[in-house]
């Protein structure tokens, strides 16, 4: 039986005390992972677009394999890695570090599946965007760093504030490698999506809801990246 929506007890399902805590950890975890995309992605494009080196072509394909692999997988690849008995995991337990099933686990199962938006976003605008500003700005005798804080940026501004909101909202709606890599522990874990599929056995009426939750984020951050009147986020690319 489908379960419908109870609009009398729609407060009160979303402001249960582990649906605000779920809710709560989405929203830092996926605010923490779109800062981590930034950091990462940002220098991915610009090597994809304005390099020339050897192996670009492998680095792309491994930047873009979340794209095409189930979460599932992306998240056993995470905890083959990091897991306590990872690759690397096993040496940083020795360390004392902990990765795997804690809230650090829940911020790279995100940033691993959307990195390649942000990514694509931006090297796509940079390629569109060419190089003749940044070579008329290299000739005047600008800096790299300077070249690149007041020419590259803000001509793909638009491009890269479209692939930060994607980012952020694929983060914000991680299931699969999340529940693989980190585990549902509520209040450290469970982030909204887990806490919709437990409650769709338990309450459906609050998995219901919660679900409308999401709907409506996501609406709005499609409706940030693609404006009816003006395109992308930020104007016309």
């Amino acid at each position: 039986m489908v379960a419908q929506v109870e609009w009398g007890r729609f407060g009160e399902l979303v402001t249960s005390e582990s649906s605000v805590a779920a809710l709560g950890l989405s929203l830092r975890t996926a605010l923490a992972s779109t800062a981590l995309c930034l950091v990462l992605g940002v220098p991915l494009a610009l090597a994809l677009a304005r390099t020339r080196l050897p192996g670009l072509g492998v680095l792309r394909a491994l930047v873009l394999l979340p794209l095409v692999l189930p979460p599932v997988v992306s998240g056993l690849a995470l905890l083959l890695t990091l897991g306590r008995r990872g690759l690397i995991g096993q040496h940083l337990e020795l360390l004392g570090v902990r990765v795997g099933f804690t809230t650090t686990a829940v911020v790279l199962a995100q940033a691993f599946v959307a990195l390649p938006f942000l990514v694509v976003a931006l090297e796509g605008a940079l390629r569109t965007a060419g190089e003749r500003y940044e070579a008329v700005a290299a000739t005047l005798g600008a800096a790299p760093t300077t070249v690149l804080r007041r020419v590259t940026l803000p001509l793909v501004l638009p491009g890269l504030l479209s692939g930060t909101v994607l980012c952020f909202a694929r983060s914000l709606g991680e299931f699969g490698a999340t529940l693989t890599f980190a585990g549902s522990l509520q209040g450290v874990t469970r982030t909204l999506p887990l806490e919709v599929y437990l409650q769709r056995e338990t309450d459906p009426a609050a998995a219901v809801a919660l679900s409308l939750v999401l709907v409506v984020v996501a609406g709005v951050v499609v409706g940030l990246v693609h404006r009816p009147a003006g395109g992308p986020v930020g104007g016309r690319a």
